[in-house]
């Protein structure tokens, strides 16, 4: 289940936590087993089988276990309860991004996240980590995010450095958010049906090159929900 080939194999996925883990089941995500180390946690989830630490260790993909291990069957397509706004991400590589960016849309009430095939796998352990449990709680789909963008008839906003300012865009009750990859941005293929560029503006004297995706996220979903 560490491999990303062995998880599609056999539709599995895991967790370690016992927020995420305990997230999960509360979304009625039920686990076909789950592994503890410990009595304590084991007076928690009564469902679960004790085993030795030194197990454990053996099964996790932590430097340090957390002392619980769940095992739960890949989410299918979810009902959303809103649709006016997507974000949509094109080939974001790093789990830590992906992981957080789950967990804004989970913040910020957006109930749909659409990944280029090429985007880092949801059920990726360290993403899993990152979203501290919201992935129960966003769809995350994979598809040819052209197509997507192609059939939709919402405005279809794309972060970029020269865009205009978020602040002092309309940006609308719905639309769509792109966020590009870490170095390259929003491929040329996308840009195409982008139908506004917009930015963070830079203030004061920084040279920093651009914000880190996950954080340009939470600036741009913020001013969304802002209206």
């Amino acid at each position: 289940m560490k491999q990303k080939k062995y998880r599609s194999q056999h539709g599995l996925f895991v967790v370690e936590g016992e927020k995420v883990v305990r997230e999960l089941m509360e979304a009625a995500v039920k686990p076909i087993a789950l592994f503890v180390n410990d009595s304590t946690l084991l007076k928690k989830f009564e469902e679960a089988e004790l085993v030795p630490p030194q197990v454990l260790k053996q099964m996790s993909s932590l430097t340090h276990p957390s002392g619980i291990l769940g095992v739960f069957h890949m989410m299918g397509p979810r009902d959303k309860t809103k649709t006016d706004w997507t974000v949509v991400l094109d080939a974001v590589r790093d789990p830590g991004n992906l992981g957080t960016i789950i967990r804004l849309c989970d913040w910020f009430g957006i109930d749909e996240l659409v990944c280029s095939s090429d985007t880092v796998d949801c059920y990726n352990p360290k993403v899993l980590q990152a979203t501290m449990g919201s992935i129960a709680r966003v769809s995350v789909t994979y598809t040819n995010i052209a197509d997507y963008l192609s059939e939709s008839e919402r405005p279809i906003y794309g972060a970029y450095m020269d865009g205009a300012s978020v602040y002092r865009t309309n940006l609308g009750e719905n639309g769509i958010l792109v966020m590009g990859n870490e170095a390259n941005g929003i491929s040329e293929e996308i840009g195409k049906l982008i139908t506004e560029r917009i930015s963070i503006p830079q203030f004061g004297g920084a040279t920093t090159e651009s914000l880190n995706v996950a954080t340009a996220t939470a600036i741009l979903l913020n001013e969304i929900r802002r209206g």
